[in-house]
This record gives C-alpha cells, structure tokens and sequence, in this order.
C-alpha cells in the first residue's frame, strides 16, 4: 500500500510540475488570441518530453513548435537558435504560398481559373525549347498539383528538370518553359492509370514557373503582390524572399516567415480563408487547395501544392494537410480538429528531418490534443 501512495504522489508531483512549466503565449500586438491549454483540458506531458528530447539533443535541429487550437495560441515554444522573430528559412514550404497567391490573383479576376493555360503567359518567350502540343496545353492546375507532362523530377538525380540544374544557370523561366515532355518507363504509371487520373512529380521548377506567372498576370513583383493580398491582411510584416538571377522572385522555395506567422497561414487556410472572420483568399479557393488532386505516394496525397498525410488519432486514421519543406519545416492544418501546428527546423538535407518532425506532430500535438467536443 505504501508502494501505490508513493507512486501515486510522484506521478501528482511530476504531473504538477509539467503544469508549472507551462506558460500561456504571449499576447502581442500581432492579431493572435491566446489560450490556456490546461483550461482547455490539453494534455502537457508530450510537449514536456518534447522539450526534454530537443534540449538533449534527441530530436535535432528543432527551432520552434507552435501551436493554435479553435483560433488561438496555446503553446509557442522556441528551440536552439530560434526565436520569435526570426525569418525562418522555410524552402519548399513557400509552394503553399505561391498556391494562395494564384488563388488571390483568380479571386481578382487577374488569372480566369485554375484551367487557364501556362504557354499564354510567356508568349514573348516563344519559341520554347522542346515545342510540343502538349506542352501547350499545360494548366496552371498542372503545376499546381505537380503533375504536368513536363520532364521534372527533384526525387530523381537524372531528370532534366531537378532543380539543382535550374539553379546553375541564369535563366530559370526559360530552363522551366524548355524542358521536355516526360515519357512512361513500362514500370512507372500513365496519368490515365493514375489516382486522380494524375501521375505525381514533384517538380520546383513547375513552382517557380507558378510565381513567374502570378508576377505576370497581376503585373507586379510577387513580393509586393504578396504583401497585398496576404500578408497585410493577416498583419504579416516580415518577409524574406529569395529570386532567381533575372529578379524573378523564387515562387518555389526559400521564403522566410517568422513562425507565428506561419501559423497565420495555416490557420487562414483552416478557417475557409478568414482570418478574424473577414475573407483573406475566397472560401472557394481555400477549400479547392485542401482538397485531394493526386496521390503522391502510398503514404500521402496532394493538393495545391500543398501535402496531405495520414495519422493514427483515437484508434482512427486522422488526414492532416501539411504546408512542407526542407528540414523538417512543416505547417499542419487539420481543419477537422480545429487545429493549426508549425514546427520549424534546421536540419536540411538529413534524412531524419522530416520523420522527425511528423512524428512530433504524430507523438506531441495529436498526443496532447484535448478529445474533440461533441
């Protein structure tokens, strides 16, 4: 009996103490409400092992963890080198955000729809290399969902299109509008065959020619479009972009946000493209970017360029939308559960990056999550 009381009182003890560490974000004069998650019934324990594990170094390269629950912040922890204002360099996660600005140039009437056709933007850059009918008739859906028929692979070293090659030389628009229409070994999957009738290739080039174009059709930097449409009203007034050689500015990655506002955007795309009830990107177009366009692997689907994946929740497979890149940089949004994450981290090009942080997500944020209201 004396055994269970002593157990008993250091597990009272250790649960108080994880309670005592805790402390309610900040309220700053940034727009973000800000909750307590022990009122809100939030398990504290898996943050305080996540905690334990990025100080020790079990979980490496981790700078931030923030996370919004029915529209507030309830826990904002910064890691290592991070810190509240710091511009994050976030990669490929800046593909969600170009998706957002093709979304607010169509709610502007500046691009028709999402069917509209690449080749009528770069007229002047006729004739492409590599002319084809296809090619032609490629949509601005096609490079959102990356499955256009263009020769572009960044998961595959030989690919005419990786990125890496489009990064030696000067003129990246013309590298994009010039690449070859791909071919179907006997063992890869036709479109046609394909879920969504779409075959997947994750291909940077295709997210840079996206904000080549929205600079295009709306006639201004997309820098100063972005400020604009997004940042300005989401109170964002801290952003680094990178551009290409040309001054086209790099709609496929480098972007660098600080985390709060990261979580600005994904909370935005949560709510039906709202923030603080009033419409930031047309419901129309938020709803249209979470929804599933092709399967990117066995593991995962795609939308506007923007990941869907899956996790174990309450004994039931929970679909998570994940705005990604590299280093374990993600914003998860999972508008079933009310719940916005961003985990920013340093750790590029390591393999372990991006299990990593799926799995503080997986192991931490869905851990803790108080059980849904019924």
């Amino acid at each position: 009996m004396r055994l269970y009381f002593t157990a008993l009182f250091t597990a009272l003890l250790s649960t108080a103490t994880v309670a005592a560490d805790y402390t309610v974000p900040e309220r700053a004069d940034d727009g973000w409400a800000v909750a307590d998650a022990r009122a809100a019934g939030w398990d504290l324990a898996p943050f305080a092992t996540a905690e334990r594990n990025i100080a020790d170094g079990t979980w490496k390269g981790v700078t931030s963890l923030v996370v919004v629950h029915r529209g507030a912040l309830v826990y904002e922890r910064y890691f290592n080198d991070g810190a509240r204002d710091r511009l994050n360099d976030t990669r490929s996660l800046t593909k969600s955000l170009t998706a957002l600005l093709v979304g607010a140039a169509i709610d502007r009437g500046l691009i028709p729809d999402a069917q509209a056709r690449v080749a009528t933007y770069f007229a002047d850059r006729r004739p492409f290399e590599h002319p084809d009918r296809r090619k032609d008739a490629i949509t601005v859906e096609d490079l959102l969902t990356m499955s256009s028929l263009l020769e572009c692979n960044d998961e595959n070293q030989f690919s005419s299109g990786h990125e890496e090659r489009m990064y030696v030389g000067e003129d990246w628009i013309g590298f994009a509008l010039g690449l070859p229409i791909k071919g179907f070994a006997p063992w890869e999957t036709k479109p046609a065959d394909s879920p969504h009738g779409r075959a997947f290739s994750y291909c940077t080039a295709g997210s840079f020619l996206l904000g080549a174009l929205v600079e295009r059709a709306t006639r201004q930097p997309l820098p100063a479009f972005s400020r604009e449409a997004i940042e300005k009203p989401l109170g964002i007034d801290a952003v680094q972009w990178n551009f290409a050689p040309d001054g086209t500015a790099m709609g496929g990655g480098g972007t660098r946000l600080r985390s709060r506002d990261l979580a600005k955007l994904g909370e935005m795309l949560r709510d039906d493209g709202q923030w603080h009830g009033k419409p930031v990107i047309s419901k129309a177009w938020a709803r249209a970017m979470l929804t599933v366009r092709a399967q990117a692997r066995d593991d995962a689907d795609y939308g506007y360029q923007i990941w869907r994946f899956r996790f174990p929740y309450r004994g039931q497979e929970q679909p998570a939308w994940a705005m990604s890149g590299n280093g374990g940089n993600y914003v998860f949004i999972v508008p079933e559960l009310d719940l916005v994450a961003v985990i920013t981290s340093s750790a590029y090009n390591q393999r372990f990056a991006h299990p990593q942080s799926q799995g503080i997500f997986r192991d931490v944020v869905l851990a803790a999550l108080p059980a849904p209201k019924r």
